[in-house]
């Protein structure tokens, strides 16, 4: 029988800490705007923080799926990015400590990572787990940011009822983590935030202030947001300017309005997912866009 405490090292000594909430993104599933890696990767920034804890990715990583990247400079290897998959400690802005586990989704061993994740939940005393994620819709990002709350108890739940049904979707491992936490009965949340389809590849910075925000709500935890609510508005100007430059932008992203205003009024009660009306794909919205980011960043260099 495998153990799941040799998937992890503790690093020092644990501190102590009372019903803790932990925030964890794990990269390798659906992520549209880079929702849960831009939210939590500005908290670790703007926060400091130390590790607490740190898994063992090479039991964990099939290295040849997702190659890390290493750095050659004229006749010898001068750097290697090594995956790292850690608990950090750290303190909102009124000093309450949390959580934070960020790294690459594992490839293999989901079920003992979960019971890790369970039995170093256990041990910091952790009250709640909170996942966060982007996911593309059809909608368009002049509206406010929808999104999709879930938990392993109805009372966790909050917010606009979901847009969905019953629906099966790929397997990942955050999901998991909620489903089997919550069957051993500790309170896990999650909140899938809806990304503009268009904007599903792009760094979109508003949709980790809609991440943070939903977080807030949730557990009454306080993050420094200036600076990164200052990304999302200079984002969204970037984004004004390139369709303002353009008719077919501007009609695609009027369809995708009207759509928008009238299922929030009722007036058609259509999954957002459709597209009701002829207007450029995401992937085609998505394109034009892209090739305008690239535009502008061979301007800045």
């Amino acid at each position: 029988m495998f153990d799941p405490t040799d998937l992890y090292r503790l690093d020092g000594d644990l501190p102590e800490l009372s019903d803790p909430v932990l925030l964890y993104h794990l990269e390798g599933f659906v992520d549209a705007g880079g929702a849960g890696k831009l939210a939590l990767g500005h908290l670790l920034a703007e926060l400091e923080h130390r590790i607490v804890a740190t898994f063992d990715v090479d039991r964990l990583l099939d290295y040849r799926s997702r190659r890390p990247v290493m750095t050659f400079d004229g006749d010898h290897w001068v750097d290697y990015d090594a995956p790292e998959l850690v608990v950090c400690l750290t303190h909102d802005m009124t000093g309450t400590p949390f959580l934070i586990m960020m790294g690459p989704e594992p490839d293999r061993e989901w079920e003992l990572f979960t019971e890790a994740v369970g039995m170093l939940a256990t041990r910091l005393k952790v009250g709640k787990l909170v996942s966060v994620h982007g996911i593309p819709m059809g909608v368009p990002h002049t509206r406010p940011l929808g999104l999709t709350a879930h938990g392993s108890r109805p009372e966790l739940v909050t917010g606009p009822p979901s847009p969905f049904g019953k629906v099966q979707v790929p397997g990942n491992i955050e999901a998991l983590i909620e489903f089997r936490m919550g069957a051993k009965g500790h309170d896990a949340l999650g909140y899938a935030i809806h990304v503009p389809h268009y904007l599903a590849q792009a760094e979109y910075p508003q949709a980790a202030v809609a991440a943070l925000e939903a977080i807030t709500r949730g557990t009454g935890l306080v993050f420094p947001m200036d600076s990164l609510r200052d990304a999302a508005d200079k984002t969204t100007a970037e984004i004004e300017e390139q369709i303002s430059a353009s008719a077919e932008l501007s009609g695609a992203i009027q369809g995708l309005e009207q759509q928008y205003d009238a299922f929030q009024s009722g007036a058609e009660r259509e999954n957002l997912l459709a597209e009701s009306t002829p207007m450029p794909t995401g992937d085609e919205l998505a394109a034009q866009f892209e090739a305008f980011l690239a535009e502008r960043d061979d301007r800045d260099n």
